[in-house]
């Protein structure tokens, strides 16, 4: 027992106690020290006693030494005993530090008024609202713990104007929660439909998820598309800038007549004419005509909406979808962006509701689409476009005033506009053939003039090579379509595509850098484009085809194809 200094640790014995028999059994060795000491001086000529005062002088150092050691271990051992025998902390998350020195925490939905350990020296950079935070068995704050790694995800519904989070709707019956936002997320940029984890306890947001998924696929980066580059659409973009543009610059005049802004348009007709190309026009055109107005840079946002894509089969998926559209449009909206709302294919997702008990998503999609549209009423810069091939597919409640104010049709370009677009494809960056060049002294502007009226010319001539379909109408008569009644402004792009097309191969194969575009390459690009596009509609669908050739189909009693017998062999027909 004297040799460990009684520091058996038993149950019950705390440190204290250790420490004062520590030093007991140091005062007990220092006075048998000071015995031999006297027994060596008093020894005299007796060397034996002497000897033996100094061994066990020796055997002592020994001991003591020993006992060090021995203590050390003795001491690794309490401590270890100490931590296994504590009992175990509470874990809960720091509110705020009151001016009295006394913190507000949470655990769960329970708050406490607690105390900090005097003996800690707290870091007050990790001492802030959201963090994790030990407890002891008095619910004094210990120790700070890291920020924990899982949570809950969850979509944010709207931000608050204090900046506190407001969680979206979940499934039904589920509590909707106000979060804090912890200290790291107190200067980050959160959007409603963004998605932040929530830590255990529920209360505050402590990381941050962009809405990627929900929001980036349809938000488009548009090009420069200046007016000048819509071509054959004048009607149209006059319309355009007069209902939009118009409010936009001159708002004080239209609050003066108390006139409010148009907030939606339709812009119908066959497809590949334009109406996706007006619609980047307009934001771009928008923005940019604001801008230098106000003397402020505004943005255009285009949300480029395609009805097939947000077309979900779960239940509630696609009206969630239109919710979340319309709240990124508010939001860029007041962020002082231009937002343009561009619905492509909208008798997709708008289609007319149905009166039968069978279940059609239009039957609630649309009442939610029209549920929004009556919300960005009140936003001054917020436009809604749709684009359809067949408008009378759209429910009517779309359509009404205050909603789509305004339908625009897109037409078919006829000979002029048709001449306009070509002027837009074959640009001044295009070579051009130089036995065309000498044709014209050299004057390149003059010898695409000759390839744009060539082109005309041939795409426009009456023969019984560019006749297409045989009208038989209602009232006796017939009509016939020829390839200059299928003109679009897609097929006259894909037109100067393929005749670039001819002569790369052509300069290819001959190696002369001085070959260009040519009259021929155009006429023989307009061939090979109707021979691969020729259309020849069902008698089931006969009305959808005549819609999607502009053609009204009350007014015709049977379509015909030109076939052989009447316009000579025809190639592999493709229906489209």
């Amino acid at each position: 027992s004297q040799r460990f200094g009684g520091l058996v640790p038993i149950r019950g014995r705390n440190p204290a106690k250790i420490s004062v028999l520590n030093s007991m059994s140091e005062s007990r060795e220092s006075r048998i020290r000071q015995m031999l000491d006297k027994v060596a001086e008093n020894s005299g000529a007796d060397p034996k006693v002497a000897n033996l005062a100094r061994m066990a002088q020796s055997e002592l150092d020994a001991l003591a030494k020993e006992r060090v050691q021995e203590q050390a271990t003795l001491a690794e051992f309490a401590e270890a005993y100490e931590k296994l025998t504590a009992p175990a902390n509470r874990i809960a998350v720091f509110l705020a530090l009151e001016e009295n020195g006394q913190a507000l925490v949470a655990m769960g939905d329970t708050e406490y008024r607690v105390l900090l350990d005097p003996k800690q020296d707290f870091d007050q950079e990790l001492l802030v609202p959201g963090a994790r935070v030990l407890l002891n068995e008095a619910y004094a704050i210990v120790g700070v713990m890291p920020t924990h790694s899982g949570g809950v995800i969850a979509k944010i519904g709207d931000v608050l104007e204090d900046g506190r989070l407001r969680m979206g709707a979940g499934h039904e019956g589920e509590p909707v929660r106000i979060l804090e936002r912890s200290a790291q997320l107190a200067e980050t940029a959160i959007r409603a439909g963004d998605e932040v984890r929530v830590e255990p306890s529920g209360r505050f947001a402590v990381e941050h998820f962009g809405a990627k998924e929900t929001r980036d696929y349809f938000i488009e980066e548009i090009p420069e598309v200046p007016w000048t580059e819509v071509g054959g659409q004048a009607d149209a973009i006059k319309l355009i800038r007069d209902t939009i543009e118009k409010p936009l610059l001159h708002p004080e005049i239209y609050a003066k007549f108390d006139k409010k802004p148009v907030k939606g348009i339709l812009l119908y007709g066959p497809p590949g004419c334009g109406k996706t190309l007006i619609g980047k026009a307009t934001a771009y055109n928008l923005a940019k005509e604001v801008s230098e107005r106000t003397g402020k840079e505004v943005k255009e946002c285009f949300l480029n909406i395609s009805g097939p894509k947000i077309l979900n089969m779960w239940l509630g998926e696609t009206e969630r979808m239109v919710r979340e559209i319309f709240q990124v449009a508010r939001t860029k909206a007041k962020e002082g962006n231009l937002v343009v709302i561009f619905v492509d294919e909208a008798e997709s997702v708008l289609r007319t509701r149905s009166a039968g008990r069978f279940l059609n998503i239009s039957n609630t999609v649309v009442p939610q689409f029209c549920a929004e549209m009556d919300g960005v009423l009140g936003l001054e810069n917020v436009v809604v476009i749709l684009t359809s091939n067949r408008p009378d597919y759209i429910d009517p409640a779309v359509l009404r005033p205050e909603r789509i104010d305004r339908k625009v049709k897109v037409k078919r370009p006829d000979r002029a506009a048709a001449q306009q677009i070509l002027w837009i494809y074959v640009h001044d960056r295009l070579p051009v053939s130089q036995t065309l060049l000498d044709e014209f002294n050299g004057e390149e502007e003059c010898a695409r003039q000759a390839l744009v009226e060539g082109a005309v010319a041939h795409l426009w001539r009456e023969s019984r090579e560019t006749e297409f379909l045989r009208l038989h109408l209602k009232n006796g008569q017939t009509e016939t379509l020829y390839f200059r009644d299928l003109v679009s402004g897609a097929l006259l792009k894909s037109v100067v595509d393929r005749a670039k097309e001819h002569a790369i191969e052509r300069a290819i194969a001959s190696g002369d850098p001085g070959e260009g575009l040519t009259r021929e390459d155009l006429a023989e690009a307009i061939d090979a484009e109707f021979r691969e596009n020729e259309i020849f509609p069902k008698s089931d669908v006969m009305d959808d085809w005549l819609k999607l050739l502009d053609v009204e189909p009350e007014r015709v009693a049977a379509v015909k194809p030109i076939g052989d017998s009447e316009r000579g062999p025809m190639g592999k027909s493709t229906v489209i």
